[in-house]
């Protein structure tokens, strides 16, 4: 299976949106924030790895510790995509840190914030 084949597209949707629903609905580590987003997922092509990449809206501890869970619970979801999927090898996932949202939503800010100056200082002059 070729990296950019349609199957593999199929394959790494389909997990991201399982395992979008087994973090959101069925974990109920409190460790885990409300605000956590599967953002990507790149299953390998022999389909024994898989790297889902995790965004939360936090600060770092939210973040390490949203990790440390989501860790603790990898042997919980792998069953639980094992059942949902039906795949000849279930992935081992591993959860990498995605900043990319944050980042967005910082940038966002700046943004407002150079516009906002800009127009109080035309209405100055």
């Amino acid at each position: 299976m070729r990296k950019n084949s349609i199957k593999s597209t199929r394959i790494n949707g389909e997990v991201q949106r399982v395992l979008a629903e087994i973090i959101r609905g069925e974990i109920k580590d409190p460790r885990i924030s409300p605000m956590t987003s599967v953002v990507a997922v790149e299953v390998a092509p022999d389909l024994k790895t898989c790297k889902a990449y995790i965004s939360v809206l936090g600060d770092d501890t939210a973040r390490d510790e949203t990790l440390q869970g989501l860790k603790s619970a990898e042997g919980f979801i792998k069953s639980r995509l094992a059942k949902t999927i039906n795949l000849r090898n279930t992935p081992e996932i591993t959860f990498v840190m995605d900043q990319s949202i944050e980042y967005g939503v910082n940038m966002s800010k700046l943004i407002d914030e150079v516009n906002k100056n800009l127009s109080d200082r035309s209405d100055e002059m």
